[in-house]
């Protein structure tokens, strides 16, 4: 036997193989006996977090969990012990025998118009009124935006339009200056003199 030095790990004990044998279906029933009862759902996730002692196996229908018999009866005492005594042991009271004394006691209250009169609408404004102000006061500034803004897109249009007829009148006065315009003197290459200088 090898003797074992503070350096070592200690191996843990595992369950062995034959102790998971529980189903989800039989951990469900475990839950209900115990009157706790979960989901599958619920029992997967104890099974993915380690709250039960589980394996994952692989089936000809997909993957399920097998579990140990001990870390359920564990899990349940655990629940058993963090869960308030009032959760489950007192029944509710029930609400309908509560509404039968009230509607027995109670006389019904006669309506306070009459059916054919239609409500009035109120004339004050809610405790709200101050953003209802501040947003009537937003509003009105974004109408004033826009029409600044329409205003400008004229202008600016106008003086475009009054800049190409400037255009258009400076290229007409230039024009018999600077001789016929080029896409005439490219046809007509030929014709001139080549520069002697």
């Amino acid at each position: 036997m090898i003797p074992m030095t503070n350096d070592q790990q200690r191996l843990v004990a595992t369950s062995s193989d034959s102790d998971f044998t529980l189903t989800i279906e039989d951990a469900l029933a475990l839950y209900a006996e115990a009157e706790i009862p979960r989901t599958p759902r619920s029992i997967q996730r104890y099974c993915a977090k380690e709250h039960l002692s589980s394996r994952r196996i692989e089936t000809e229908f997909g993957e399920k969990y097998l579990i140990t018999r001990a870390s359920v009866e564990k899990h349940i005492a655990y629940i058993k012990e963090v869960t308030p005594a009032t959760s489950r042991d007192v029944p509710r009271p029930v609400a309908t025998t509560v509404a039968a004394e009230i509607k027995d006691d109670m006389p019904r209250q006669k309506p306070t118009t009459p059916a054919d009169l239609s409500r009035h609408v109120a004339t004050t404004l809610p405790e709200d009124s101050r953003y209802v102000g501040a947003l009537e006061r937003e509003n009105e500034f974004l109408r004033d935006q826009v029409v600044v803004k329409d205003t400008q897109i004229r202008e600016m249009t106008e003086r475009a339009r009054e800049t190409n007829v400037l255009i258009g009148g400076l290229q007409k006065m230039l024009s018999p200056l600077l001789g016929r315009p080029r896409e005439h003197r490219d046809d007509a290459i030929g014709e001139y003199p080549p520069n002697t200088q």
